[in-house]
């Protein structure tokens, strides 16, 4: 293999795509009901249990990866004479990246004739994780570290990430959005379509009344800006209400049948943020696609 390709758990790559292509994770915690979680596979994990739990108001936090952890991580494969590609969860919403490049720093004494590269995904779940898989493709056909990198570095640009929750609170919680925006979601109904924009930051894309429009308008947006269908995969991810997951798919393939569709509940870490009921779509657009 010439060279290893890392990521997180916030990526949402289930294991049978993990393992195919030899990814490794690093995990996030998830402080659930003051006990320390870190996922490396949630096969077998309840998400209806633990989405019902969160709407209930049942506590929980997150913690970024340390650099500490990556460097336990990394120094083994380092060791092994390999170079490494980490693809991270966006900074825009947690400084795990940023303790990636720190792990970097710390090992290129003892390591110097070995590479790491850091690229910040700008995104969550599937929108990593579309990227992650991406780079295990090029890495695969025989692409050095250095064309892997700038291609996903490119690509991540094109991602468009469009997503609605039921309850703007758990992101006004956790720091993610302003209470003013979070406001927006008391008023009348009224459902803010949100996106990761050209920082990886969470901004209001649209808004829409009720959550069928909602819904609808994934679909719209879907139709508006994705650039060759056929030849990617889109990605759906859902934290419960897997029934609206599966009619957003249908709309979708409507309008124009992608090459495969990924729809996978939405993992915990991030999850506790976009609480229960969010419905997030993750699919290419024109290079510039977010800053629309």
């Amino acid at each position: 293999m010439a060279f290893q390709i890392f990521t997180d758990t916030g990526a949402n790559v289930t294991d049978k795509v993990r393992n195919h292509y030899g990814i490794e994770t690093v995990p996030l915690t998830l402080i659930m009901e003051d006990e320390e979680f870190q996922f490396e596979s949630t096969e077998g994990f309840d998400y209806d249990e633990y989405y019902d739990k969160l709407k209930d108001g049942m506590k929980v936090s997150t913690s970024q990866i340390n650099p500490a952890q990556f460097v336990e991580r990394f120094e083994p494969v380092l060791k092994d004479g390999r170079d490494i590609l980490y693809i991270g969860l966006s900074g825009g919403v947690t400084g795990s990246v940023n303790s990636a490049k720190i792990a970097a720093s710390d090992l290129a004494d003892d390591y110097p004739d070995r590479k790491i590269k850091i690229v910040d995904s700008l995104g969550a779940s599937l929108g990593e994780g579309i990227l992650v898989v991406e780079a295990a493709e090029c890495r695969d056909k025989g692409m050095s570290l250095e064309e892997t990198a700038d291609h996903i570095d490119f690509q991540k640009y094109c991602m468009y990430q469009v997503f609605v929750v039921d309850d703007l609170k758990h992101l006004k919680r956790t720091g993610r959005i302003s209470g003013a925006l979070a406001s927006l979601g008391t008023m009348m109904d009224l459902k803010p379509v949100l996106k990761g924009d050209t920082e990886g930051k969470i901004v209001v894309e649209c808004k829409a009344r009720g959550r069928k429009q909602a819904i609808k308008a994934l679909a719209e947006k879907y139709r508006d800006m994705v650039v060759s269908p056929e030849t990617q995969i889109v990605g759906i991810s859902y934290g419960g209400k897997r029934e609206d997951a599966v009619h957003l798919a249908n709309l979708i393939s409507k309008i124009a049948e992608p090459k495969k569709i990924w729809m996978v509940p939405h993992e915990p870490v991030t999850g506790s943020h976009v609480g229960p009921g969010m419905l997030a779509l993750y699919f290419k657009g024109a290079d510039d696609v977010r800053a629309f």
